[in-house]
């Protein structure tokens, strides 16, 4: 986890850090309730005070932070990650710090998606656990926002031209994550035309969020210095399979993985089984966390790689929990790899919701769950009854519907976030069900 934001060694090393790099401009970076990126910039003359004392705002027009009453709030750097901003110039340079919301009486904002996150890690540091996440991130190449033409035709580990014209990207990618020390596993071409993947190393939760944040970020800033259009939307074609973050994760304590146990199948220990079994059944109900769109839905469905039912087996890529081959000598490696969340989610309130539904596995002993024997679109109904497979939502109006009456996501979020979220998320729905599509238009209106 990163280090107290009140480290006065991280602070002076900001500081130097900023002045021997000739950082004109920081910018201060948070998100809103959906897991947009927002923030403002300051000169390099107010950062020592910044960091000491944070910097007022008006949150009220922030999605999911304060009313208009309330709506002063402080952003608290938290100068562990400070970073320069490879895209922008050299000189006069621009970094960023992530921030910690604050009211004015200092204490930490209920609504503030990474106090939510240090939250429920701090539950499972309670428990002796750290939370250690490895996200795989898929994104479309467009050619603009208004032509959504993909860029190539290639597919899944495609390298030839014209099959992948993106390599360049893929590489200007890479390197500015790298230079913002961020570590980058491996990058490919993915299934559908023109759709992409960069792979990030894991480390502790707190970390990742805000890597994902940035990594979303730089995605899109290299895309449009070339000068296409990159998008993380949940499913922009139809037939064609939708973008996924695939997290994959595990729980350790100091140096040991917890979820390895070199006696059991596929090298699970008990404590990874019910992980898994509380990640199962409590999955329906933070669907509106990692699937919070309305369009996250139409990437639920079977056919394409994503899953649909409460399922886990060690290779089906269909089921909701696939557990990665186990190779000799690599015991850290040992995880699930959830395959549920979209990257258009709030990664900060997404981990939180993964890894509270895993623990209620572990604290309440969560029977174990037989791994799939089939694939479960090919069982019947009847079939996946029988063997207490349920399914996912199929519209966000559902995924609301199960929402409400979860114990488990209110405790992942707080009261607060919680109330919050499925506020904008009624509004969302209510939204979309009294819109006109195009579907509609084409369907009905030749005929009626």
């Amino acid at each position: 986890m990163a280090a107290d934001n009140n480290s006065e060694e991280a602070r002076q090393y900001v500081l130097r850090s900023a002045q021997e790099n000739d950082v004109k401009f920081i910018r201060l970076w948070f998100t809103d309730i959906l897991g947009n990126l927002k923030g403002f910039a300051i000169t390099v003359a107010e950062l020592e005070g910044a960091m000491e004392k944070g910097m007022s705002f008006d949150g009220s027009t922030v999605a999911g932070f304060a009313r208009r009453d309330e709506s002063d709030m402080v952003a608290m750097p938290d100068p562990t990650t400070f970073s320069i901003l490879p895209w922008r110039p050299r000189q006069n340079a621009v970094a960023r710090m992530f921030c910690d919301i604050l009211r004015p009486t200092g204490e930490p904002f209920e609504g503030d998606p990474r106090h939510v996150l240090k939250i429920a890690l701090g539950r499972a540091a309670d428990l002796g656990f750290e939370f250690q996440v490895g996200p795989e991130l898929e994104h479309f190449y467009l050619k603009s926002a208004d032509d959504p033409t993909p860029l190539d035709v290639g597919g899944y580990f495609d390298l030839t031209t014209p099959l992948d014209t993106a390599s360049d990207l893929r590489r200007e990618t890479v390197l500015s994550l790298e230079e913002m020390g961020i570590p980058v596993e491996y990058s490919h071409h993915e299934v559908a035309n023109s759709q992409h993947e960069i792979d990030l190393r894991h480390t502790d939760a707190l970390t990742m969020a805000d890597t994902v944040m940035t990594y979303r970020q730089v995605v899109k800033e290299v895309a449009m210095s070339r000068g296409v259009y990159a998008t993380f939307m949940p499913k922009p074609f139809e037939g064609q399979n939708g973008n996924g973050m695939h997290v994959n994760m595990s729980l350790s304590k100091g140096e040991e993985n917890i979820f390895f146990d070199s006696s059991a199948e596929f090298k699970l220990s008990a404590v990874a089984q019910k992980f898994i079994a509380g990640l199962l059944w409590h999955a329906p109900e933070i669907a509106c966390v990692c699937n919070q769109w309305v369009n996250s839905y139409k990437r639920l469905v079977p056919g394409f790689e994503a899953p649909s039912f409460t399922t886990w087996a060690p290779v089906n890529r269909s089921d909701l929990i696939r557990i990665p081959a186990y190779r000799p000598g690599k015991e850290s490696s040992v995880r699930i790899e959830f395959r549920q969340p979209d990257p258009a989610c709030n990664p900060y309130l997404a981990f939180a919701s993964m890894l509270t539904a895993g623990l209620e596995g572990i604290i309440k002993e969560y029977p174990e769950v037989q791994p799939a024997d089939m694939d479960v679109n090919e069982m019947t109904e009847a079939e996946r009854k029988n063997k207490g497979i349920r399914h996912l939502p199929g519209s966000l109006y559902e995924a609301l519907q199960l929402a409400e009456t979860s114990d488990v996501l209110r405790l992942a979020l707080g009261d607060y976030t919680y109330e919050s979220l499925m506020q904008n998320k009624r509004i969302e729905w209510d939204r979309y069900r009294s819109a006109v599509t195009d579907y509609e238009l084409k369907r009905y209106l030749p005929n009626l």
